[in-house]
């Protein structure tokens, strides 16, 4: 079950997911789960960075959504997207203070060879950075 999580000075929500569970549902729904967690975790991130007055975290959800599914026609859209979704993910891991995130080249690769272990390591990483700033005392609070 997903843990719901304010974002701080958003007004917002985030949830941390089990990544066993977002890797299990987008398989189980033939890719169907995956579109809409992409545009959700992607719309968490904008909201943190919104709230923290920085567009490094993200500025469309949409955009990014309509680049993993109609952009795949043109072929070099999603692989931009899920590259600056890694990026988007450290700028948030790095204000919430749980660290550096992870190399969103090494993402973006292990994304094309092997998905299922980069959806797994992205809501990983992104639970880890929800936790960091909803704790007491939290760098993101200072």
């Amino acid at each position: 079950m997903a843990e719901v999580i304010q974002i701080e000075g958003a007004g917002s929500t985030a949830k941390t997911r089990n990544p066993l569970g977002v890797v299990g549902l987008a398989f189980i729904t033939l890719g169907i789960y995956f579109i809409f967690w992409y545009y959700f975790v992607n719309r968490e991130m904008r909201d943190f960075g919104s709230a923290r007055n920085t567009p490094d975290c993200g500025t469309s959800p949409a955009t990014s959504v309509v680049a993993i599914t109609l952009g795949a026609f043109v072929i070099v859209p999603p692989f931009v997207s899920i590259y600056k979704a890694f990026k988007r993910m450290n700028s948030t891991s790095e204000l919430a203070g749980s660290g550096e995130g992870f190399d969103a080249g090494l993402g973006l690769l292990i994304w094309v060879f092997i998905s299922p272990i980069a959806m797994y390591i992205f809501q990983m990483k992104l639970n880890e950075a929800w936790r960091a700033q909803a704790a007491p005392g939290s760098s993101a609070s200072d």
